[in-house]
């Protein structure tokens, strides 16, 4: 029997190094976009500032293991086996969801998992005792630690809204003291804001990070408050003048100290308070395992009353996960090839938004302009050109433009203080309150302050944050869910259903480590085919044009063909090509305005050719899939065929293959003299289209049946007479865009 637990103590250990290594790959981005987005430092000068934060991190975070062993359940009623059930359902569950929503790339948060985690495997184990005993399910709270868990969720929620505001608030007077002419204000507010944000972090740092390290004695802790006030007095005049003759008589940039310092706060405040996440729930299975053992009592009648008494977690064990996440963090090439979404809503200026405008999004925005131009009919226009002056981008729009950054230097020091500082307090309360909601909820706060969400990419951002938002209840839920679940097989279980968890939990690591790393090696091709020579662009965009020509080619081939064989698994397929293909023709679209900016001033003609081709390459995508859709849903629905028009059908789908074949060659050959030849083939296929749904009316209007299987066929038609039309606009745009480089 004691082998058996001692299984699962080992389990838990091998699941808490797994669970560091995708948590903090899946959470460096809270503590590195602001230093990563305003390029700060070189990368790994940031990725060492923050493993050292980290590292000091872990080791004050003691306090907080307390709320795996007792702050969402009354741990002492439930017997040893049933407590080890609960943890050992937590830990399966985290490693299977984490790499579920990273797969994936859905946004999560590691500590509303493991809260709902415990939660939900607590909940299931508390349900099957009271059935076992014939009890009242309103005896739940018996089992759950309801005001506990309420006071955590409330505050893990709560800490959207308060990091969102505070951001906000924060935001706008630092940028209304420095402006973005930061050149000028810089010497008068720099070291008063450095002084702020290092005297803020050293108060957590000292102060609130102590209480809960094993390095600090009581009565240290106890000096340190008592003499909090003094001590934050002499730290902000000492580094204020420290920083401000920095400023006067040197060329240091103490902004970037600051962003630095603040990195390492928000680093040491993340593995302070998310700690608890990856190792508390196997240190806590350590601590019942060790007083079962002690007890030497049966494990289903041993009651874990020790799991309420108030324990030291050992050094070494802080020590240890620090070091892996150290590692982690050094090795991970999620960590390393971070590209945030965090970075992409809050970025200064115009780009390709990663996310499409929503009904909500719009209502919002419009009813914000709303009020804005209320609040400005009342307020003077002293006071209007006063403030607008102090949030006028234009000044430091070229500096954007100039070193690539996301946003400045001010709006990432924002960032991370203000972030760090309510971590620091939620951990300090022993709140365990969610890393990733808090910072990025504060560098949405700071870039709506900063003006970053303009007119032209307010309903995008707006999407994006109300996506991941939403992402973040899905989280929730399905971590409760999963959790009930898993505990419920394996309390039934035993044995052979943690084997079968353990093997999947490998497959799945393995897995999502395969798939990464294919993302990452594309996010690669893609950054380094970057072009910055416009016959370089010109070049590569024939490429693509050619490469999909023959690819839409083959696909619209392919669907007539499926279609007719009634093959519903092949037009399955096509349909999923054709949207990957749409996805890359979108990425072209998408970078039309950074391709543009790379043009001279006399390369504008190939520039507008350019814009017609990708717009064009665009339409014919749609209308591919637009062909492919109908004939899809119509053999998924089991809709019957007429086969009396395929004969039709056929001989049209081998005449518009031979129109793509001598369009390819064409292209191929660059022989532009066949322009003609490919309207006149053109406007034949428009006449066997018309021919064909002119046909099928007719039988529409002779029988009562078949209407559906009509429509679809009208459908298909209607969407291939498009797509070729299109097409011949494409072959004449790119010709003219070649022609215009020569």
């Amino acid at each position: 029997m004691e082998s058996y637990y001692l299984l699962i103590v080992i389990v838990l250990f091998i699941l808490a190094i797994s669970d560091l290594v995708v948590g903090v790959s899946n959470d460096a981005v809270n503590f590195l976009n602001s230093a990563i987005g305003s390029k700060a430092a070189p990368f790994m000068v940031i990725l060492s500032i923050a493993a050292a934060g980290v590292l000091v991190g872990a080791v004050f975070s003691n306090g907080m293991m307390e709320v795996a062993r007792k702050g969402i359940f009354h741990p002492d009623m439930f017997s040893f086996s049933e407590i080890m059930v609960v943890f050992l359902a937590v830990m399966m569950t985290d490693i299977l969801l984490l790499d579920f929503f990273n797969t994936v790339g859905l946004p999560t948060s590691t500590t509303v998992s493991i809260v709902f985690e415990l939660l939900g495997s607590s909940v299931a184990v508390a349900l099957f005792k009271i059935l076992g005993s014939n009890g009242e399910f309103t005896n739940m709270s018996t089992f759950i630690n309801t005001d506990s868990a309420m006071l955590i969720i409330a505050g893990i929620f709560l800490s959207v809204l308060v990091a969102f505001t505070v951001g906000l608030i924060i935001m706008a007077i630092v940028r209304f003291a420095f402006s973005f002419n930061i050149l000028k204000t810089y010497k008068y507010w720099g070291g008063i804001w450095g002084g702020f944000a290092i005297t803020a972090i050293l108060y957590f740092l000292l102060i609130k990070g102590a209480k809960g390290s094993t390095l600090v004695d009581e009565e240290m802790v106890k000096r340190l408050n008592e003499h909090s006030v003094s001590i934050l007095l002499i730290s902000f005049a000492g580094w204020t003048a420290i920083l401000q003759l920095l400023v006067l008589f040197t060329r240091i940039n103490i902004m970037k100290l600051t962003v630095l310092i603040g990195t390492f706060a928000l680093a040491m405040a993340f593995a302070g308070n998310d700690l608890v996440n990856f190792i508390g729930v196997p240190l806590a299975g350590f601590e019942s395992f060790k007083a079962f053992i002690a007890s030497g009592v049966d494990p289903d009648a041993f009651m874990m009353t020790a799991l309420t008494e108030k324990v030291n977690t050992p050094l070494i064990f802080l020590v240890a996960a620090g070091l892996i996440m150290v590692i982690t963090l050094r090795l991970s090439k999620k960590a390393k090839s971070v590209v945030a979404t965090s970075i992409d809503l809050s970025r200064q200026g115009e780009g390709s938004e990663r996310f499409a405008s929503s009904g909500l999004a719009r209502f919002l925005v419009r009813r914000t302009i709303e009020i804005s131009n209320a609040i400005g009919k009342f307020t003077p226009a002293g006071v209007k050109k006063f403030a607008n002056s102090r949030f006028d981008t234009s000044k430091s729009a070229e500096e954007y433009k100039k070193k690539k950054v996301a946003f400045d230097l001010v709006r990432a020091s924002v960032n991370l203080v203000v972030a760090s500082i309510l971590i620091a307090i939620g951990t300090s309360l022993k709140l365990p309150l969610s890393t990733t909601y808090v910072t990025f909820m504060v560098a949405m706060g700071s870039s709506l302050a900063d003006g970053a969400w303009g007119r032209e990419s307010a309903v995008y951002r707006i999407s994006g944050v109300l996506t991941v938002i939403g992402g973040w209840f899905f989280t929730a839920l399905t971590a409760f869910i999963v959790s009930f679940l898993i505990a419920t097989i394996i309390f039934f279980g035993k044995l052979p259903v943690i084997l079968a968890l353990i093997a999947l939990s490998i497959f799945i690591l393995i897995r999502t480590h395969a798939l990464h790393k294919k993302r990452v090696e594309d996010s690669e091709k893609r950054e380094n085919g970057r072009l910055t020579e416009t016959p370089q662009i010109i070049a590569h965009c024939e490429d693509e044009v050619k490469t999909a020509i023959i690819k839409i080619s083959k696909l619209l081939f392919l669907t007539f063909a499926g279609f007719e064989k009634e093959n519903h698994k092949e037009l399955k397929s096509i349909k999923k090509q054709a949207k990957k293909l749409n996805k890359s023709i979108k990425s072209l679209k998408n970078d039309v305005p950074e391709t543009l900016r790379v043009m001279k001033e006399n390369e504008l003609e190939s520039g507008h050719y350019y814009v017609q081709v990708i717009d064009h390459l665009k339409e014919v995508g749609n209308s591919l899939y637009h062909v492919i859709l109908p004939a899809y849903n119509h053999l998924d629905n089991n809709h019957a065929l007429d086969r009396e028009q395929f004969k039709d059908l056929k001989q049209f789908n081998e005449e518009i293959n031979e129109f793509f074949n001598f369009t390819i060659t064409m292209m191929q050959n660059r022989k532009t003299s066949d322009m003609d030849e490919i309207i006149a083939k053109r406007d034949k296929l428009i006449e066997s289209i018309n021919g064909i749904i002119k046909q099928r009316i007719k039988i529409l209007k002779k029988k009562q049946k078949g209407t559906k299987v009509s429509m679809t066929y009208i459908e298909m038609l209607t969407e291939t007479k498009n797509l070729i039309l299109h097409v011949v606009q494409l072959i004449k745009a790119d010709a003219s865009m070649i022609d215009s480089m020569k």
